[in-house]
């Protein structure tokens, strides 16, 4: 609960990404890991980041390809405080909590204040494509899954965990004062 308010401090970001799976064999399951974007079988993982991309605060993998990022947002929301307030891109239009940029009006174009609006808003969502981009350093995050589906949310997590020790979030800074030593 004490991380929940720290948080809502902060507007973090959110974003979501797709994988590419082995096929399932049971022709059920395949229907629903079938994403038409990637035109492949696909897992779908979402990530929250502090602003700048400090730290990973959340993590949802292994869902099925085709589910949106809107409605996986949705499904775990209820792990952050109802202030908190979050930046995302345009799949996340229609969320009230969720900040997102201006969409371009069918033919017509945005007037110059928005697109200035639209570069700020971007440069501050940025991070988490940076974030994603560090989680698929690893082939196993970044090739087709070959390994069993049933350990996918490990493996990503463990990949989070990798990168989260690379950018120093997980070590916690050494406070030394003066009153501690005497």
């Amino acid at each position: 609960m004490v991380v929940q308010e720290i948080l809502t401090e902060d507007e973090l970001i959110v974003d979501s990404y797709e994988q590419v799976r082995e096929r399932p064999g049971d022709n059920e399951e395949q229907e629903k890991y079938f994403s038409g974007k990637k035109s492949n079988h696909t897992f779908t993982s979402l990530i929250i980041i502090m602003p700048d991309g400090r730290d990973i605060v959340d993590v949802v993998a292994g869902e099925p390809g085709p589910k949106s990022d809107i409605s996986l947002f949705r499904e775990n929301r209820d792990n952050f405080d109802p202030k908190q307030s979050f930046k995302g891109d345009l799949g996340y239009r229609g969320e009230d909590l969720i900040d997102t940029p201006i969409k371009k009006p069918r033919n017509k174009e945005l007037t110059t204040d928005q697109k200035k609006s639209n570069k700020e808003f971007s440069s501050k969502r940025i991070f988490v494509e940076h974030r994603i981009r560090s989680v698929k350093i690893f082939r196993v995050v970044q090739d087709r899954f070959r390994l069993n589906p049933k350990k996918y949310e490990q493996v990503i997590l463990t990949s989070c965990g990798l990168v989260r020790l690379r950018i120093r979030a997980l070590i916690l800074p050494l406070e030394i004062s003066a009153t501690s030593l005497g």
